[in-house]
């Protein structure tokens, strides 16, 4: 039957793997887009389309692919006509993972066993509208009825952290704890980065009129951070490149920049390697774990960019090199100040082979010190996962994994982790059935126990959560 207490675990290991190990363990979000300021509002959801399609790319593509107009995704149609235009897709999404969630959430969160189509969708919004309209249901709610300890949102340096602060003194079931995203400081060639500059500078109370400056300002923030909270750093390298230089050649890129001149491709790259390894020493100095977001393509559709702006749903994968920048960044590291835990995502996951590789040259002291970050995005899917998880295994040691993230922008998106927790218990319940893993739940339970929860606990040091 769809969907019912057993999907995808086809095998005995992984029933009582899941039932008894993964399902009622704990959440932690390590790494998500929810904007602070929502969660501590509190506000209920206006109605169901706000609560489930406000920002979601994953399904604007697919109603995209299935012909509906674009007023009824992002433009100007009625909520309900735009749940409407949703609910026509989603017959046509078996086979791809939206179909699963989506169920999976209607019925985790609302109860409702129905599925989804044009001719249920009148009932659907109705029903779960009422229930959106309850206490229950008030962001705050749906985190802590969902069982998560911590949620790590993704914060620029430049951020108050305001509501992080209110959350702290206010909230007591989970922690909501920042990460510090340094891109608009890294895009040196970004239209806005003067404009980002002026921001930096009121938050750090102090002008910014040159690259030490700037470096100034970047560190006296990631100490204003980690006393917030803040154990993770995170980077979107859409493309990867690395070329060093000397604290005058940067100087001169930076003066170049503010005095509004263009700068080469080999300036860029000297400026984004010379800051990231700064800023990578100090990740290690506080003992954070650093995550490095690789190989996204963006803004492809160039029209549909300047309509409506970035993650909207026309970003794709890169393909570009990757192995001897990443080492020599990584090396350099190494060998200078010292290279903090990492995760290393790519959403090209030809990448894994080389990423797997690499970061094993780099294990050393903390168990699971260089990670191969979960399926990300376009591989956030049940083959996505088995693919990561497998490599994974193949090449390093499982068993150190810390587990699954939503990197969404939703509050419905907890069911993902229990998606993956049942892809995880499927994959070792086939290794039990092929006599590549003993048949010995104590052992196999704690390996599950230790990727869904207690993993991510202790590798980020969330005392709390522990």
């Amino acid at each position: 039957m769809f969907l019912n207490n057993d999907f995808l675990l086809s095998t005995d290991t992984a029933r009582t793997l899941f039932h008894q190990h993964a399902k009622d363990m704990p959440i932690i979000d390590y790494h998500c887009h929810l904007d602070p300021k929502e969660i501590y509002d509190n506000k209920p959801f206006r109605n169901l389309t706000e609560a489930w399609l406000s920002g979601d790319h994953y399904k604007w593509r697919l109603m995209r692919a299935n012909g509906i107009p674009e007023s009824h995704i992002t433009g100007d149609a009625s909520d309900y006509d735009k749940f409407m235009a949703w609910a026509v897709t989603v017959p046509k999404t078996i086979g791809n993972p939206l179909y699963s969630w989506t169920h999976l959430e209607l019925r985790r969160f609302f109860g409702i066993e129905e599925l989804l189509n044009e001719e249920s969708a009148a009932r659907i919004w109705e029903e779960v509208n009422t229930k959106l309209a309850t206490p229950a249901f008030q962001r705050r709610n749906i985190i802590k009825n969902s069982n998560v300890r911590v949620v790590c949102t993704t914060d620029d340096p430049a951020d108050s952290l305001e509501y992080h602060q209110l959350l702290r003194a206010e909230e007591h079931d989970f922690q909501v704890l920042p990460t510090f995203r340094p891109d608009k400081a890294l895009n040196i060639d970004a239209p806005g980065f003067t404009d980002w500059l002026q921001r930096l500078e009121q938050s750090a109370g102090k002008p910014v009129p040159s690259y030490a400056a700037l470096i100034d300002a970047l560190k006296q923030r990631v100490d204003f951070f980690h006393q917030e909270g803040c154990r993770l750093s995170d980077h979107a390298l859409d493309t990867l490149r690395y070329q060093a230089g000397d604290s005058t050649a940067v100087e001169k890129i930076f003066a170049k920049r503010v005095a509004g001149e263009g700068l080469t491709v080999e300036e860029i790259t000297l400026y984004r390697t010379e800051l990231l390894s700064a800023l990578i020493g100090f990740y290690a100095e506080k003992k954070w774990t650093m995550q490095l977001h690789i190989h996204a393509y963006r803004n492809n559709n160039a029209r549909m960019f300047k309509q409506l702006g970035p993650d909207t749903g026309y970003d794709a994968l890169n393909d570009l090199p990757l192995t001897g920048a990443l080492s020599k960044l990584l090396d350099r590291a190494e060998s200078t100040q010292g290279l903090p835990k990492t995760i290393l995502y790519s959403l090209n996951p030809n990448d894994y082979p080389s990423l797997l590789a690499l970061m094993g040259c780099y294990q050393k002291d903390t168990p699971g010190k260089m990670q191969l970050g979960s399926g990300w995005w376009y591989n956030d899917t049940r083959n996505g996962m088995r693919q990561q998880l497998t490599l994974f295994a193949d090449n390093s040691l499982l068993a150190h994994f810390v587990g699954m993230l939503t990197d969404s922008r939703s509050f419905l998106s907890y069911t993902r982790h229990e998606y993956f927790r049942r892809v995880l218990c499927e994959l070792i319940g086939e290794w039990v059935q092929r006599g590549e893993a003993p048949d010995d739940m104590t052992l196999l339970g704690q390996l599950v126990e230790d990727i869904s929860y207690h993993n991510a606990a202790g590798y980020f040091g969330f005392q709390s959560a522990n």
